[in-house]
């Protein structure tokens, strides 16, 4: 993919698209395996990681080996540096949704995932293929995805920003779409969960308007790191312990608040000897009957070694799902709790979680009250 700095730009790429996406389909140099959980990650040139060899693999499989989990990366295709430690993913630069469709059966079949990170949806854009028809290319994609491997735990990302306004507007409206999608699934007992992605890279990380830099595609590690740990299981077990720390519901994802949306913070109060912390809240996704919102915890002057926020919803909101923290509710009064991979921050340092709610209209922005320990 080349620079689009202009939407004519991005439309002229689309030939080009297309010849990648009928040459660059043959098989790995050669597969890699240590016995460990499954991970299909499966998409496009951003999976495969180009002008980033390897792209957002590399730093998922460090923080993977750091954090004492044994993971088998799976796919037909084979990239990367050394530093990688599992070449094999499902990355095929310029493809679109339907085209993964096409081939998602007999991967499933060939490689068997226990756990699928799916980032796709950025090529039907560029190539403006049927744009208004994609995300119902995407549920027709997760189905079959559950149908072919019902045990497998897939993680759905919203796709990350493009630099031109024309096709960045297109893939806001793409992504609004998404948590409705996996909610629905979720609802009806399949492992689906949500990765807010698009909130984790800025345009300014990305090096040729699509494509993100290595810092780019490390923040997109990290967002997929701390998703597979909140659902217990997907990535086994670290050195023998619980694979995850607790969560309140079954669901996942990394989110993070997006400049455009709308966010209210409250003061601190203080915890222990001089702990104190803020927490500012912003929904980041809505669709009809529900919405998707992440809070932010930052703490203060001091370092704090647990946190809890607390808010109470004025509009008939409930939470269903969360991740990065344990969420308790008692009618409209709700508190959310570090989980213990997130609670200890150092001075100005921040932590993240977020949640899925139900809503019977605009969900409102409430005030939140952080305490620190």
């Amino acid at each position: 993919m080349k620079p689009l700095h202009r939407l004519a730009t991005g439309l002229g790429l689309a030939a080009a698209l297309a010849v990648a996406a009928t040459t660059l389909t043959i098989g790995p140099a050669g597969a890699e395996s240590n016995g460990g959980v499954r991970v299909m990650p499966l998409g496009d040139s951003i999976t495969e990681g180009t002008q980033v060899p390897g792209g957002y693999r590399i730093g998922l499989w460090q923080r993977l080996a750091a954090g004492g989990y044994r993971v088998d990366f799976v796919g037909s295709q084979y990239n990367g540096p050394s530093s990688l430690g599992d070449h094999d993913h499902e990355g095929h630069p310029g493809w679109r949704i339907d085209q993964i469709d096409a081939n998602i059966t007999g991967w499933l079949r060939t490689y068997n995932p226990h756990t699928v990170l799916l980032h796709i949806g950025t090529n039907d854009i560029l190539q403006n293929s049927n744009v208004s028809g994609a995300p119902g290319r995407l549920s027709t994609l997760i189905d079959h995805i559950t149908a072919a491997a019902p045990s497998a735990e897939v993680f759905v990302a919203t796709i990350i920003p493009l630099g031109n306004a024309g096709q960045e507007s297109a893939a806001r409206t793409f992504n609004a779409a998404i948590p409705g999608i996996v909610q629905s699934r979720a609802n009806a007992g399949k492992h689906v969960h949500l990765v807010d992605m698009h909130s984790v890279v800025t345009t300014a990380e990305l090096i040729d308007g699509v494509h993100p830099t290595a810092g780019g595609y490390d923040k997109m590690a990290a967002a997929w790191y701390t998703a597979l740990r909140s659902v217990p299981g997907s990535i086994g077990t670290a050195g023998g312990s619980s694979s995850s720390p607790p969560v309140s519901a079954s669901a996942s994802a990394s989110a993070s608040a997006s400049a455009s949306a709308s966010a209210s913070a409250s003061p601190s109060a203080s915890g222990g000897a001089g702990a104190a912390c803020t927490a500012t809240y912003a929904v980041t996704g809505q669709w009809q009957g529900g919405f998707q919102a992440a809070v932010t915890v930052t703490a203060g002057s001091a370092p704090i070694s647990a946190w809890t926020v607390t808010w109470q919803f004025a509009n008939g909101e409930s939470v269903s799902q969360a991740w990065s923290a344990t969420i308790t509710a008692s009618g409209a009064a709700v508190t959310a709790r570090n989980v213990s991979y997130n609670g200890a921050l150092g001075a100005g340092a921040s932590a993240q979680f977020g949640f899925l709610g139900n809503s019977g209209g605009t969900p409102g922005s409430p005030a939140l009250r952080c305490t620190a320990a």
